[in-house]
C-alpha cells in the first residue's frame, strides 16, 4: 500500500460523529502509549495494543493511521494484520517468548515481594493468553 492510497482508503471508513472520532483518537492514543510502554515493561503485550490503536486510528484520523502505517518499527506489523488478519507463528513465538524473558528477570527481581511477584506474573499470564488467541497463519 503505497502512502497515497492509505488516506483515501482511511477516509471512505471515519466514523461520521465528531465525538465518536475524538473518543476513538483518545481510545487509539492510549493503546499505542500501552503498546509502546509494553515494549519494557514484562507481561504487557506491544502488539494487541498497536493493532488496537491502528483500529481506532483508521476510524479516526486518516493522518495518524497513515502514520502508524508507514512507521518504521510498527509498520510491517500493522500492514501485515491489516492484510491478512493474522500473525504469522514466528511473530507470536517472538512476543511471547520475549515477555517470558522480561517477566522472568522481572520475578527474580521480585522473588522477595510475594504480592508484587503474584501481580506480574499474572499479567503476564494474561498478556501471554491475549497474544495465544490472535490468529496465527503459515508462511
Amino acid at each position: 500500500m503505497s502512502e497515497a492510497q492509505a488516506p483515501t482508503q482511511t477516509a471512505a471508513a471515519l466514523h461520521r460523529s465528531r465525538v465518536m472520532r475524538w473518543l476513538l483518537w483518545l481510545a487509539g492514543s492510549v493503546s499505542l502509549a500501552l503498546g509502546l510502554i509494553g515494549v519494557v515493561l514484562p507481561g504487557l503485550p506491544t502488539t494487541p495494543f498497536v493493532l488496537l490503536a491502528a483500529a481506532c486510528y483508521a476510524k479516526a484520523s486518516p493522518r495518524l493511521h497513515g502514520w502508524l502505517l508507514n512507521h518504521r518499527f510498527m509498520g510491517p506489523m500493522v500492514r501485515d494484520w491489516e492484510q491478512h488478519r493474522s500473525l504469522t507463528r514466528r511473530t507470536k513465538t517472538v512476543a511471547q517468548v520475549s515477555m517470558v524473558v522480561m517477566v522472568g528477570l522481572s520475578a527474580w527481581g521480585f522473588r522477595g515481594q510475594p504480592v508484587v511477584l503474584g501481580l506480574l506474573l499474572v499479567a503476564a499470564a494474561i498478556g501471554i493468553l491475549v497474544v495465544a488467541r490472535i490468529p496465527t497463519r503459515d508462511r
